[in-house]
């Protein structure tokens, strides 16, 4: 180009190439692949980056601020959703961030895209394709798949803006007793245990839960002795949720997609994790997060009851625990192996 003449401007969104991403899975799912997601834009500044996620999904999706537009999926669990609504052109890129079966390759396959990337389906010729591994974490996995790709990303690379909306309870520590699995729940019992410390100990908590999980809440709360004005359930947006998350002192959790909304935003927190070990869908390695786990064989974390590892944990370990995490202000995170 000679050095006078001015660069074309990109072309207005709508008219430039198509990377379609399929990741169409939960919350936790969804900002576990954020940076993968991140490495996948910064790689194509030219082109329109479309993530195919659950329609529920619509507003984290937007908060991510990964993707210029979200292409809604069914909300039918960790299915591969039918891609067959597909409104345009075939995509130019199709990188399946799904999983490592065939139907997720196949659904983005059926719509004709220029190259797909995925683990189930190496492209031909790849000199060294990426291998799925199961004792991976889930973000180094993706991103170690982009790599082989040669799109940089960084596992590390959590972080998302919070929502430009006040907390409904800046400070407070926030309890989340729900999880979608039974097999992720601590007992409610003991979620009230520790909540009754930390009031005791001068500390305003909260409590959140989604649709469905108000009876959990209002048990914590009742026993804990906690107003029903710091009750949460089923009536935060997830614009709304985000900005308590964000704007708390402490978050405690199951291994949930809230806990991982805490990750993002660097709020410090506490997770109870037991069918899965923390090494595959823990925090980050900073000082704002610890795990708790009881080492032991993995568990099925969709069972119909709580995991045992789960149980090992007691309400006393999991109130020093965020005491201390409360006491240092998030400054020596680690996860803890009791």
């Amino acid at each position: 180009m000679d050095p006078g003449t001015r660069p074309e401007p990109a072309p207005p969104a709508g008219e430039r190439p198509t990377v379609l991403i399929l990741r169409a899975l939960g919350l936790g799912d969804l900002l576990a692949g954020v940076p993968a997601l991140r490495g996948v834009r910064r790689a194509f500044p030219g082109h329109d980056i479309v993530l195919a996620a659950p329609t529920g999904l619509g507003p984290a999706v937007r908060a991510t601020g990964t993707v210029d537009e979200h292409f809604p999926t069914a909300d039918n669990g960790r299915q591969v959703p039918s891609l067959s609504h597909w409104p345009g052109a075939p995509p130019e890129i199709a990188i399946d961030l799904h999983g490592n079966g065939t139907p997720s390759h196949d659904a983005l396959a059926a719509l004709g895209p220029g190259r797909l990337l995925s683990y189930a389906r190496p492209e031909p010729g790849h000199p060294a394709p990426p291998r799925w591994r199961a004792d991976e974490h889930e973000r180094q996995r993706w991103c170690r798949f982009l790599e082989a790709y040669g799109i940089p990303a960084d596992p590390a690379d959590v972080r998302i803006a919070p929502p430009p909306l006040p907390s409904p309870a800046p400070g407070a520590v926030v309890l989340h007793p729900g999880a979608d699995s039974v097999a992720r729940r601590w007992p409610a019992a003991r979620y009230a245990a520790v909540a009754a410390a930390l009031r005791d100990a001068g500390r305003r908590v909260v409590v959140t839960g989604g649709p469905g999980e108000e009876d959990v809440c209002a048990k914590v709360a009742a026993a804990a002795g906690i107003s029903r004005h710091d009750v949460f359930a089923g009536t935060l947006g997830f614009d709304e949720l985000s900005a308590l998350i964000a704007g708390a002192a402490l978050f405690i959790s199951g291994d949930t997609g809230p806990a991982h909304l805490a990750y993002a935003h660097g709020t410090a927190s506490v997770t109870l994790f037991g069918p899965v070990a923390p090494r595959l869908w823990g925090p980050p390695e900073n000082r704002r997060h610890i795990a708790l786990w009881h080492p032991g064989p993995p568990g099925d974390p969709h069972a119909g009851e709580p995991d045992p590892l789960l149980l090992r944990l007691d309400a006393r370990q999991v109130a020093h625990s965020a005491l201390t995490a409360l006491d240092r202000h998030g400054n020596t995170g680690v996860t803890a192996y009791a």
